[in-house]
This record gives C-alpha cells, structure tokens and sequence, in this order.
C-alpha cells in the first residue's frame, strides 16, 4: 500500500499534544528496572559500574532520541512510529524486517511489565502464606491485572490509556520524592558499595537486565498517528523525557549506594522502601511504574502491528485486512490488540523478569541500531529533501549505531545471533511477497553518491601515472548492434571482471533530440539488464552521435567511472561483414581516434563461433609486435581469470630466426615465470621462420581450431594496409587485433625486466654473425597480416 494511502487511513487520531509523548517515555524509562533491579544492580556491580551501565545506556539511547527527534521534524510521521520511520526511510522490506521484530519487543515488553507489576505485591506473600497456608504465584496478580488493561484499552482506546497515565505519573513521581527525601545524602559512605559483591553477575548481563529501563524513550514516538504536531511533540516529549530519566537514574545510583551495602542491594530487590521516608510507597509507585509502562506498551504496540498490516507486508490479503481494521474516528486498532494481548498471556506464563528482559533488550537494540544508522546515512546522502528543523551530529548518530552491534553481542552473543537470523528471514519472507517494494539494494544509494563523488574528486586531484606492474585496463567498449550481437559486451565483460575496469556505450545513430533522448534512455535500462544478466561489472551507457566516427571521438574524452582515466579501446565488427567497406572504414578511423589519444586499442573480429567452448586462447608474436607482447599476454592472462574460461589455456607463439630458437624460448619462459603468469612451459613455442612458408600457413596450422587468437598490429600497417589490417586470416575463428600504444605496461618490475632485456641483449650479440643478421632482419619484416613473405 502507498505511504499516501497509509497518510490517508491514519491521518485521524485524537490530536494530542506534547505532553503525552513525555508521560508516555518517562512512565516507561521510570518503571519497573528502576524499583526492582537498579539496587540489584548497584550491588553485583557497585556503584562505578552502575554509573557505567546508565552512561553506556544512554550512549545508544541519547543517539537513538537525537536521530528521531531529527528524522520525525523532516518527514510527516504517521501512525507506527518507529516502524514507520524505519520503513520510510529503508523502504517497506527492510521495514517490515525491523518493524516485526520491533512489535514484537513491544509487545513482550507489557508481559514485562506485568510480570514486574506482582513483584509490587511480594510484601504480602509472607501474611498471606501464614494466613492462608500457601504462598502466592506472582502470575496470579499479573494475569488479571493484563486481562483488564487489556479490557480497558479494548472499550476505551487510547484516550483511557492516556488518562490513566496522569495518574500514575502522579504516583510515580510522589514515590520518587519520598524515596529521595528519605535516608541521607552522604556520598562518604559510598565506599561500602563502590565494588559488587563477590561471584556477582558479569557487568554484560547486569547491563542487558537493566537496558529496558533507558528503552523507553522512544514509547512517544509510537503515539506519532494521534499527535496534533508530530514534528514538533515527537523531538521536544522525547529529549524531554531522556534527560529526565538520566537524571533520575543517577541520583537513584547515589542515594542507593549511600544508603546501603552492595551485600543488601545485591539480596533485596524493593530495598528502595527501607530508604523511603515512608515505605509503602515503593511498591505501591511499582505498582504504578509498571503499570504506566505496561499501558504506555499497550498502547503502541497494536499500533505498530496494524501499520505493518496497512502496508501489506504478511502474505495474504485477509490477514492483513484484519490486523489493519480500525474502529471509530480515532482508528483504534482493536484487532491488532487481540493479537498483542495473546503474545502477552503467554509470556507472563514464563514469568521470569531477567530472562524476558534479555529478550527485549536485543530486539530494542537491532530497533535503535537502525534508527541511528538512519541518521548517519541521511547525512552522508546530503540529499535536497532531508530538511530537518531539529538536526543531530552524524558522529553521535554513529556511535549509536555501532555501540548497539557491541552490546548486541556482549550481552548474549546467542541471543543477538537468534535475534539477527530471525529479521533475516522476516526479511526474505517479506521480500518474496514485495518484491516491488524497495529493498536492502537502495538504503546506502544516496550516501554511496556522495562517497564516491568526493572520492573521485580526490583521486583527480591526487592522480598519479598509473605504469609498470601496477598497470591494469579502464577499457570502453561501443557498438550499435548491441541487441543483436553481444561480443563487444562480452569481451569488455572479461576484461572488466576482476583485474580491469570497463564502460559500455550503445551507439544510437542520429541528431539528439527529445524523441531520440528517450529511445536512448529505453535502451540504456536494456543495457543495464543485460549486464545485470550476464552478472558482468560493467557499467552501461549511451551515445547519440550523427556518425559512429563522431561518437568513438566522444566516447574517448569521457572520463572515467573507476576514478582512473579510460587507457583503452574496443571495437568490434562480425566475420560475414569483412567485406563491407563502411563497416571497416569506421573501425580504421575509430582505430586512429584512438591512437591520437594515446590509447590501447583492441579490435574484435567476431564469429558465430562466439569462442566456443573457450578453452584455449593462442597469442602470435613476432619481432614486429614486441611491444604489443605485454598487454596481449595481459590480457589471455585477465580473460582466462572471467568463469567462462576458467577451463582455459593459454598457447604462446613466437615466430623467430632459428639460431634463436633456444635463447628465446628461455627468454620468453622467464619472462613468464618471473611474471607469474599461469602459462605452461610446454604452451611456449618458439617456431623457426622457414622461407616459403608465408605468416599466414603457420598460424592456420597452429591456431585453427583456437577459440580464441590474439595478433598485434602496429600503426605502419594501418598506415600500409589500412582497413585490411582486421581482414586476414579470414579462415581463423574470433580474432583480437591489439595495440599496446602505451609503453608502460610491464608485466616484471624494473629489476627483474632489466635483467630479462640484458639477457637477450647479450644472446643476439653472440649470434649476430652475416647470416644470422639477415635472418633476423627478414622475419622482423614479416607482417603478421600480410600473408606474404617478406
């Protein structure tokens, strides 16, 4: 369902103001951790480690309170509060995985609460023990005390809900002043409880217990759908209600620990009224704080659920219809708060406060997570829409972020694993019934834009040549027959795989205009596709150009997308159109553009064939290509890394003077060697140049049946032969012409390659006799294209 349908249904609500989202937060922060774990806690781990626990707390909580009160003054919040946040921020799947997760803490968190609510009663189990002859279960408070506040928001909505919140608040706050009034002030007797008691719990685990006491900062947020100014209440209620339960918190942490031994904090858990001025009081403001809490859960957490049915993230339209359904004007989600109701009997069966409080505490905390890194990312993504009036630091929105993944795992790294898995399957569940919906694809989109922006900025303005071993391609690729014929594609999508970079351009022929615009812009999304198809890192692009000439000239001045300059070229033309003079006519000037601007060039001839089986790729050099012999090894080397070829082999072919047959067989092998090039020995072939023989028969003999044959050519044969530089060897199967017109690609480091070239020097020296020198002067004229002896 749209964000405006969902505008539409919840844009009712009763219109309250501020003070609701500070009663609700502050009734939840001030509950039942506070009356019945904080003294606990003080004793196991004494009161620098309770300071720590309220410090680290409010580490994520206070991030978490920034980030909405900042998120919620940008954007209209509506009925869900933080799921609808989450989900408008990430898009519904990510949402529903978060929101689910979200609900369900929610929703546990009123069993929570109500299990702690009968802890208010244990000062009369002992009376009724000796009265009665058995000894209450705190279940047999809890439960009718659920069922009647259930009963309660069921026939009077939230309106009840919010009016019993003034009166416990009243409660709470009365019991708070009475406990502070009571006992002394004197931090010199801090030094009895400033270390836990011996074999206490671990600081990890009390923190886990104690946490939902700081979670409640954000129960106002979930009230968003029945506020009259969200934007305005939702930041003021909730910074509001943090600080004051901070406050509260570490004056709670003194007063305790000036009061009492760590052994008695430690084995009481309402030792709170023997401090009180008058005692009672303490469990009747329990009684009070979780009710407070319970009814503050109550009320948001159907909420949650029916906005997650609105947006229609459970499979099937009849569980969704029903969990939305709301009753009067107001909307109240009356069928949604059945479900939450069932979820609370059953946890207040287990009855255990520690354990479900460890359960709250990692869903709370994969929730505040989120939210926090919703802020980071809006920042970075710096987009024009994000206009918040209230704004955050993105570092403290950072440290929020990245303090929950700690905690997550320090508190029970079982939990949080349980935890993590089950929004990852909440979010494949989901993703499968939305697939239209916006995904995990998108959520860092608009931050990666501005990364990559100023990191490109940066490498332009900190560029350094690129050479020597270090060198690797940044090759384009166009061509206007892209959905007829891929090679171009295929060969820019080996080289660009792992070691290279590639941009593909489609060629649209014509004047641009708004007609040819838009046809390039249809064709560009099947460009992507294809590429998102053939899983090629590859990115795609357009060109509308009167002539194929005029866009290879516009093409090579583009800079490139990798931060490093494009130093290559790919053109391509099919074997049956070797005859076709405009066809090779563009590839020879597109050939020269690109030579003038310094760059290599491969020019593809294509076959049906499409390279076979791509098992074997055979390279031909002779001593007129020896400085193209780097970039064609080069590139057998980084095709043969793409998954196609991973069945192949790599074939050498040198076409020598005999008397240097040896020699450089030994040279081209070091040079492989040392280069760590996976090459064979046994596929270096060094052949004997024999007169009679023209280039031609010796390739055919060899590289027939090769799915692939690398030749080099070199601008004199441009310049001598022109186009018919691409058209021999017309018998051989897919054929690249390449042209290496940068010196600078090595496959060996300086010292080794000077090494290598000293060697050669010294072996050509020796046999430089009469008829050596004219042998090797007859094969370095050898044109590989010519078919002809020299």
């Amino acid at each position: 369902m749209s964000e405006q349908t969902m505008d539409n249904i919840q844009g009712k609500g009763h219109g309250f103001g501020t003070m609701p989202v500070f009663l609700a937060a502050i009734s939840t922060i001030l509950g039942a951790i506070m009356f019945l774990r904080f003294g606990w806690a003080v004793g196991n781990q004494g009161v620098w480690g309770a300071l720590i626990i309220v410090l680290v707390g409010h580490a994520i909580t206070i991030p978490t309170a920034l980030a909405i009160s900042e998120i919620a003054t940008n954007r209209k919040v509506e009925g869900g509060g933080e799921y609808f946040i989450i989900s408008r921020s990430f898009g519904t799947n990510i949402g529903a995985s978060i929101g689910i997760a979200l609900y369900l803490s929610q929703a546990i968190s009123v069993a929570f609460y109500l299990i702690a609510f009968a802890q208010a009663f244990a000062p009369l189990f002992a009376p009724i023990k000796s009265t009665f002859g058995f000894t209450p279960d705190p279940r047999m408070f809890s439960l009718p005390m659920g069922i009647l506040l259930l009963w309660l928001v069921l026939k009077k909505g939230a309106s009840i809900g919010v009016i019993m919140l003034y009166s416990v608040v009243a409660i709470l706050v009365l019991s708070l002043i009475l406990f502070f009034v009571g006992g002394h002030w004197d931090f010199s007797n801090l030094k009895q409880s400033s270390s836990g008691i011996k074999g206490g719990h671990s600081w990890a685990f009390v923190f886990s217990v104690c946490f939902p006491a700081f979670t409640g900062m954000t129960a106002g947020v979930g009230l968003s759908g029945d506020l009259k100014n969200p934007r305005r209440s939702i930041p003021l209620g909730t910074m509001l209600a943090t600080i004051t339960g901070a406050i509260v918190y570490v004056l709670i942490i003194l007063k305790l620990a000036s009061n009492s031994s760590s052994a008695d904090l430690a084995s009481n858990e309402l030792i709170m009224g023997e401090i009180a001025l008058w005692g009672p009081i303490i469990p009747i403001g329990l009684a009070a704080a979780t009710l407070s809490s319970a009814i503050g859960s109550l009320l948001i957490a159907p909420r949650t659920l029916q906005a997650l049915t609105i947006d229609r993230v459970f499979p099937g339209d009849r569980v969704n219809n029903y969990l939305s359904k709301g009753e009067g004007k107001e909307n109240e989600p009356k069928n949604a708060t059945y479900i939450t109701a069932i979820i609370t009997v059953i946890i207040i069966m287990l009855g255990d406060v520690n354990l479900v409080a460890g359960i709250v505490s990692q869903f709370f905390m994969v929730t505040y997570g989120a939210i926090c890194l919703i802020s980071v990312l809006e920042h970075f993504a710096a987009s024009p829409s994000y206009r918040p009036s209230f704004r955050s630091r993105w570092w403290i929105s950072l440290i929020g972020a990245i303090g929950c993944a700690i905690l997550m795992v320090m508190m029970e790294i079982i939990t949080a694993i349980v935890a993590i898995t089950m929004m990852i399957l909440i979010y494949l569940s989901v993703r499968r019934t939305n697939r239209e919906a916006r995904g995990i694809a998108v959520i860092f989109k608009g931050a990666l834009y501005q990364a990559i922006r100023r990191l490109q900025v940066w490498l332009q303005k900190n560029r350094s040549k690129i050479s020597g071993t270090d060198w690797r391609p940044s090759f384009i690729a166009i061509s206007g027959d892209t959905f007829s014929r891929i090679a171009a594609f295929d060969m820019l999508k080996w080289i660009a795989h792992r070691y290279g970079f590639g941009t593909y351009f489609h060629y649209v022929k014509g004047h641009l205009d708004r007609d040819l615009y838009d046809q390039s812009v249809k064709e560009l999304e099947k460009v992507i596709k294809l590429s998102d198809a053939s899983h090629a890192g590859v990115y795609g692009g357009t060109i509308i150009s009167p002539s194929f000439i005029t866009a290879v000239a516009q093409i090579i001045q583009v800079p490139g997308v990798a931060g490093m300059e494009n130093n290559g070229l790919i053109l391509e033309f099919p074997k049956e159109k070797i005859d076709d003079q405009e066809v090779l006519k563009n590839i020879q000037a597109g050939v020269n553009l690109a030579l003038s601007a310094h760059f290599n060039v491969c020019v593809l001839r294509s076959s049906e064939y499409r390279c076979g089986y791509k098992t074997s790729i055979h390279l031909w050099i002779t001593r007129n290509q020896i400085t193209n012999a780097n970039l064609m090894i080069l590139m057998a080397y980084i095709i043969m890394g793409h998954p196609d070829w991973e069945n192949s082999e790599i074939f050498v072919f040198a076409l020598m003077p005999k008397e240097e047959l040896d020699a450089q067989q030994k040279f081209l092998g070091e040079l492989v060697n040392r280069g760590r090039i996976p090459i064979s020995i046994q596929n270096i072939k060094v052949l004997p140049y024999t007169v009679g023989k023209s280039f031609e028969d010796i390739v055919y003999k060899y590289s027939s049946e090769a799915d692939l044959v690398i030749l080099g050519f070199t601008p004199s044969q441009i310049e001598k032969y022109q186009y018919a530089t691409f058209t021999r060897l017309p018998e051989l199967k897919d054929v690249v012409f390449v042209r290496a017109e940068a010196d600078d690609i090595a496959l060996l480091d300086a010292e080794n390659q000077e090494e290598i070239e000293e060697h050669k020097v010294a072996f050509e020296d020796q046999c430089m006799n009469r008829e050596c020198s004219e042998e090797i002067s007859a094969i370095s004229s050898i044109n590989p294209d010519d078919g002809k002896k020299p």
